[in-house]
């Protein structure tokens, strides 16, 4: 007699690789499928009936911002109902670890506006022991990590705006051996972020050596997503041709309309290097506004030092005149979000002080006229003073066109980007079912099959899993039950936190933790350290 746990009848399943779909039942044992077929003798396994469904692998989100949140509750519901069951943290070369305790104050400062300020204890300081800290909170999805070049910079040069030395290097290089040893499954830098914006070609290119020495991925967000695509584009894929690294572009777009019509020629340059045998993939969101910390208005002068010394430019009339006329313009080197979007295009999601929470939901031009003010600039700037730091934005800056081009490029994966505090981005709660519904149902870019595999097999490819991401006997029971007619995000910019329509199941490592609206806090999850790859 078999002794299976549970048993999934009468499947639709897509089993994550791109080939064709087939019906089939599913076995499960422990955490691992260990059946695929006709079963009839289920023993005392539960048993759900998935006809009309479609069984799927659990989807992995390639670029998540729930480094601090997870350690609140250990359950990130907005993710595990629209059916993700890994997500991967460490993204833009900002984030929890590596972290020594003399850096800790000045950090949460730089982070607030990007993963929120939850009530935790800040109490590790290298990749292991965050890493462990994730583990003490029994989350319910899978956790894997990149290694963040600005931390590693941070621990080496501190906030300043200055090129690395030889030696620097050096220690830079020795700081991301340790956290890959630790348990980091590649490295990340955010080009417009402090303090990665003061790496150059030099710094990146000697880190990257060492992602190519451990088969790792490099998951960067490039220094220009629009006004300088094309060379920022060069910048790294020269790096990844000289090192060897696999290029992952995070949440690959074009920005600025009078950069739309630079897409299929951004295209056209991926294809190429992937030509010449540089790997290089990307992920994207299914939207046309993006999310990040209001101070990226700001140009990169104004954050040297930290979020103390910001502060302190930000009190000084001369100073203020200066970030308002580089981010009205942006300037050779440096892209301007604020002229892309302009104040009608930034809409504020996330605020710390409750004097201000009548700003969340509203734009920059709606709140500069409820202050009586005729300059939204000035009113970006005393947000981010009169909060420290700690305001979230979305800002409308793509197009439904490019969106949906780049989107059918077979190097490309599926990312919330999902910041979480206040009013968020309704990509935190909708991305994967708004790809299944409106870009796979209804607009039919590409097939179910080629859908689910950007979200599966892929993903798991790029940060080296061998055990997850398709459906077949003795992989990792991570698995989704969906209804192929009915997916779809509900999220919307006025009302983001709504879930999504049509995820039936959700199985972790063989434990149901979704089952129509009823969500089962289990500790279902792992923390996926490379050295389990």
């Amino acid at each position: 007699m078999n002794s299976y746990d549970i048993v999934i009848k009468n499947a639709k399943i897509v089993d994550g690789t791109g080939s064709p779909w087939y019906y089939a039942d599913i076995a499960v044992a422990g955490d691992t499928i260990a059946r695929i077929g006709k079963i009839n003798d289920t023993g005392s396994a539960s048993v759900f009936d998935a006809k009309g469904l479609v069984a799927s692998p659990g989807f992995i989100d390639m670029h998540s911002h729930s480094d601090l949140f997870v350690m609140e509750s250990g359950l990130v519901s907005a993710k595990l109902r629209q059916g993700i069951t890994t997500e991967l943290l460490g993204q833009d070369g900002i984030s929890a670890a590596p972290l020594p305790q003399a850096f800790i104050e000045r950090w949460q400062g730089n982070l607030s506006g990007l993963d929120g300020m939850p009530d935790i204890e800040w109490d590790w300081h290298d990749v292991d022991s965050y890493l462990s800290k994730i583990e003490s909170a029994q989350p319910v999805c899978n956790y894997a990590y990149l290694a963040p070049h600005g931390n590693l910079r941070m621990q080496v040069i501190g906030l300043d705006n200055r090129k690395a030395t030889v030696e620097e290097i050096k220690q830079m290089k020795e700081l991301l051996r340790e956290a890959l040893d630790q348990g980091a499954c590649g490295l990340s830098s955010g080009l417009i972020y402090l303090p990665c914006m003061y790496g150059d070609y030099t710094e990146i290119e000697a880190l990257c050596e060492v992602a190519a020495e451990y088969g790792v991925p490099f998951i960067v967000h490039q220094r220009s997503e629009g006004d300088e695509i094309l060379e920022s584009m060069d910048e790294l894929l020269v790096i990844a041709e000289r090192t060897g690294v696999h290029l992952h572009f995070s949440h690959f777009k074009v920005c600025g309309r009078l950069n739309w019509h630079k897409t299929r020629e951004v295209l056209v340059k991926l294809d190429n290097a992937r030509h010449r045998g540089i790997e290089v993939t990307f992920d994207q969101y299914p939207y046309t506004a993006g999310s990040t910390m209001l101070s990226a208005t700001l140009p990169p002068w104004a954050h040297e030092g930290g979020a103390a010394k910001l502060m302190e430019r930000l009190r000084t009339p001369e100073l203020r005149e200066k970030m308002a006329a580089d981010m009205t313009t942006g300037f050779a080197g440096w892209d301007s979000m604020y002229a892309w979007a302009g104040p009608d295009g930034i809409l504020i999601t996330s605020v710390e002080t409750e004097q201000n929470k009548n700003c969340v939901g509203r734009t920059l031009q709606q709140i500069t006229e409820a202050r009586g003010s005729s300059d939204p600039i000035s009113t970006a700037l005393d947000l981010i003073l009169e909060e420290n730091n700690a305001v979230g934005m979305v800002d409308f800056v793509m197009d439904d066109a490019s969106v949906a081009t780049i989107m059918q490029h077979p190097a490309g994966t599926i990312c919330t980007d999902g910041l979480l505090g206040g009013q968020p981005h309704p990509r935190a709660f909708g991305s994967f079912p708004k790809v299944l519904g409106k870009y796979t149902r209804e607009d039919k870019l590409f097939t179910l099959e080629e859908s689910i595999r950007r979200m599966t097999s892929q993903p798991a490819r790029i940060i080296g899993f061998t055990d997850r991401g398709t459906i077949r006997k003795g992989m990792k029971a991570d698995i989704v039950i969906f209804d192929e007619a009915g997916v779809k995000d509900t999220a919307t910019y006025d009302n983001p936190r709504s879930y999504s329509e049509g995820i039936a199941l959700v199985m972790v490592n063989g434990k149901l933790v979704v089952e129509g609206d009823a969500e089962h806090r289990l500790p279902s999850g792992k923390v996926l350290r490379r050295s389990y790859l």
